[in-house]
Order: structure tokens, then sequence, then C-alpha cells
């Protein structure tokens, strides 16, 4: 099996002190379990929907070549809320199109599981997260590919805020992405994809 993890900082894991990031971790246990497992992280820094609709399947298609099992996981949003300039870097109904576009070639190829867009410490861009996580859900669940809605969760996470707050604001350390991951690890659409394995 071969996972490529497509999306922002959150993917890249980006403030982890130990360089995992949610990704690394989980894909680390699932090695421990005896799982044959090659892993991509193509997390990029401060990419929105429309940087990532851009690029996605050229990277993911030169990883995963038809001969070999391959699997996606997306996670992306948070960039999109960002206010530059007096606006969202996306529009919000851009978003919502990026992400069906995105969402709906690559189920067209691969087995796709979603991660919605994780909290960030500033409550008014949290509150745009949040809608977006929603809509998100509501594509995931119209093109019936698996979405796992950690943002709300995260939100009531002491040790995710305390990190946050710590470094830029944004990104956790280790403590952080590891509870991104054992919601992951947790999540049955994920434990799905190694029953056969």
């Amino acid at each position: 099996m071969r996972i490529c993890f497509v999306g922002d900082s959150f993917v890249n894991g980006t403030g982890d002190s130990e360089c995992l990031g949610w990704t690394g971790r989980v894909c680390a246990a699932a090695r421990q379990q005896g799982h044959d497992l090659t892993y991509y992280n193509l997390g990029i820094r401060r990419e929105t929907t429309t940087d990532i609709r851009a690029r996605w399947q050229a990277e993911v298609e030169r990883r995963l070549p038809e001969s070999c099992d391959g699997r996606v996981v997306f996670s992306f949003g948070v960039n999109d809320t960002t206010i530059e300039q007096g606006q969202t870097r996306v529009q919000f109904a851009d978003s919502l199109a990026n992400t069906h576009q995105i969402l709906s070639l690559a189920q067209q190829r691969f087995p796709v599981l979603m991660v919605g867009p994780l909290p960030v410490t500033d409550a008014e861009q949290n509150s745009r997260i949040g809608d977006l996580s929603t809509r998100f859900g509501q594509i995931c669940a119209g093109l019936k590919i698996p979405y796992l809605e950690a943002f709300s969760w995260l939100l009531e996470s002491a040790i995710w805020r305390q990190e946050a707050l710590a470094g830029d604001g944004y990104h956790p350390s280790a403590g952080g992405y590891t509870q991104v991951a054992e919601l992951v690890q947790s999540w049955p659409a994920w434990r799905h994809w190694f029953k056969s394995y």
C-alpha cells in the first residue's frame, strides 16, 4: 500500500518538535502493526484549496502508479480562511468548488479519505474554519467519501491550544499532533484500509 497525504502545513506537521506530524505518527503505527506501507507527505505550508487543486493530481500520480495499491488522504482549508487585504484568501464558495473538484476527480482513481480542517487560536478565524468544516463534511457525504470532523474535538483540546499559543498561534507541537493521530487511528474508515493487510 502507498498513501499520499495531500494538504497544508498541518499535513506537513509544521511546529512538531519530533518532525512527525499526525501523518508520520499514523503511518509509523501502521508499520508497527505489521502493515507494509509507503507514505508520502505532500503537505505545503500556506497552501489553499486553489493551490492544492492545481498540483495534487500530478504529484499523486507520480507516486501512485496503477501497478500499486495507491490511496489518498486529503486535509486542507485553514489557509482559505485567513484574512489578507481585508478578505479571505479564498472565497467560501470557491473553497467548496475547489474541494468538490479535487475529491470527485481523486475518487475516480483512488480510495480517498478526508480529514477536515483543524482549529487555530483565533476565535474569528475558527468561526470561518468551523463553517468550512461543516460544508466539507456535506461534500464528502454527497460523494460517499469518509470524512473525519476533527475541528470541534480539537477546539476543546487544552493541549492543542496551549502548544499552538506557545508556538506561532496556529501549529501545535508533538502533543497536539499526537491527538490528531489518535483521532485518525480510532476512525473506522482509516482502520478499514488495513483489514485486508
